[in-house]
């Protein structure tokens, strides 16, 4: 079949499956976003098993003249993608891979295998709840790149939140079948800046555009999150001391010559804080229960990421602040990073196609200085939640990292009045964690779940995203 003929009974399927009317005037743009869908089509990886769902890769340019390009993967729904929502995940660092975390080894439908070069099902992937969009940045991060070289010593916040904003608008025309979808943004961690800064931006650019232009948005969801400097190194402490890791000494010299609301800190601080994450050598921060990988010279043995100063600023500057995660299987990131390595995965996922000269790792050992970061996320949220968009906030509870207690802390520094107080959610017959509900804002808390939640209880974490993308509140009662 001659390319023509091929991209018109193209356009006519499409029609018909999303049920879209396009006039002569919009045939032309359709004929170019599906061009660059298809040529974005990802039609197997090497080891990958069947699926019955269509995935898309590639890159998204959001500034020609300095050359900077966004690495994306996007898995459509399992099941009626055309009446699915539309949901962005951000993995945080700042400077960690979306692809690597949030795709490879938590909520993506793929996991990579231990042993060998072959992917397995992940059956309680988020694709079964929504369209699935992953997204590496800012630039310097996984396969996302700039051909110029001082962009990476101007990236912080801003730049991090203007890029993935282009990101997004671009990547619409690219895929406009989705833009009257609901749309939604959910992240861990540091995202817990990334995901209220974007979506400002585009709450703020959809009262200023034209109608056709608007993004559906809705909300967003954001978990064990960087929300406060100084609720959450309050809270990171309390939680170590309240769960045995710290001694009571430790816990009193860091109450004692540590001032969290200054953003400077002290020797006398920086010595109490050295004593505190001295025992986080010996156990994981991001999952207090959970074994640490014990293989020979294992990379997720090595999980030191050092950054610039980078918010909360006080505990930027200690090394352990700035350790990676790692899963159910501690060893899962060796995994991950020796597959995303290999030429032939890159080549089926249309990545790394200007050859960039480092390897893919999970935190980029290139971004070195981050320029901006507010000392407190809050006021967004409070924007946000006064203009209407949906916020919900959720917390693994057995995380050290960004701790349950550092999360209460920082909303009870919203004020936001209470309409319905703690109480249990079920998983079926089981406590799944606790809830509480706030006038324009639900946090939810999963009982044994570590920092990265879809890794450590994968069915309450799916359960969780269904109910916050339908607006339902999670079940009170076993069932």
């Amino acid at each position: 079949m001659h390319t023509c003929s091929f991209f018109f009974v193209t356009i006519s399927v499409v029609i018909v499956s999303w049920g879209v009317t396009v006039s002569t005037q919009q045939l032309t743009p359709t004929v170019q976003a599906l061009h660059e869908q298809n040529a974005d089509r990802v039609f197997g990886l090497p080891g990958q098993p069947p699926v019955s769902f269509n995935q898309y890769a590639g890159y998204v340019t959001v500034n020609e003249s300095h050359g900077r390009a966004l690495f994306y993967w996007f898995f459509e729904a399992v099941e009626s993608p055309e009446k699915k929502p539309l949901l962005l995940w951000l993995n945080g660092g700042p400077g960690c891979s979306s692809i690597g975390f949030g795709g490879l080894e938590e909520l993506g439908p793929f996991v990579v295998q231990k042993g060998k070069p072959k992917l397995r099902l992940n059956n309680k992937a988020w694709n079964k709840a929504a369209n699935l969009l992953f997204l590496e940045s800012p630039v310097g991060v996984g396969f996302s790149y700039t051909n110029t070289s001082s962009d990476i010593k101007q990236l912080g916040d801003k730049i991090t939140a203007q890029d993935s904003s282009t990101f997004l608008f671009k990547w619409f025309t690219r895929f406009p079948q989705y833009k009257t979808h609901e749309f939604y943004i959910a992240g861990e961690s540091y995202a817990g800046h990334y995901v209220p800064q974007l979506a400002e931006l585009i709450y703020d650019k959809n009262k200023i555009i034209a109608d056709e232009d608007r993004i559906n948005f809705k909300g967003i969801m954001i978990g064990n999150a960087l929300l406060d400097d100084e609720t959450d190194q309050t809270g990171m402490v309390d939680y170590a001391w309240d769960h045995a890791v710290i001694s009571d000494r430790v816990y009193h010299d860091v109450q004692t010559k540590c001032n969290f609301s200054d953003p400077k800190s002290s020797v006398a601080c920086d010595k109490a804080l050295n004593a505190y994450f001295q025992v986080y050598k010996l156990i994981d921060m991001y999952s207090l229960y959970a074994p640490s990988c014990v293989v020979a010279n294992s990379s997720s043995n090595q999980r030191t990421h050092m950054l610039g100063s980078v918010s909360p600023r006080t505990f930027s500057m200690h090394k352990a602040w700035h350790m990676k995660p790692t899963g159910y299987d501690p060893c899962q990131s060796d995994y991950t990073e020796s597959y995303l390595n290999m030429p032939n995965v890159q080549t089926a996922l249309h990545a790394n196609t200007t050859k960039i000269p480092y390897p893919w790792t999970h935190c980029s050992d290139t971004i070195t200085l981050w320029n901006d970061a507010p000392q407190s996320i809050l006021p967004v949220i409070k924007k946000l939640v006064a203009g209407g968009i949906r916020v919900w906030v959720y917390s693994g509870d057995t995380d050290g990292r960004i701790p349950v207690t550092s999360t209460r802390l920082s909303l009870r520094k919203l004020g936001f009045k209470t309409l319905k107080e703690w109480s249990p959610w079920y998983s079926k017959s089981q406590v799944g964690g606790w809830t509480i509900q706030y006038d324009g804002l639900m946090f939810v808390t999963i009982r044994g779940a570590g920092h990265q939640v879809p890794t450590f209880k994968p069915k309450e974490a799916l359960q969780l995203v269904r109910h916050f993308l339908s607006n339902q509140k999670l079940p009170s009662v076993p069932y």
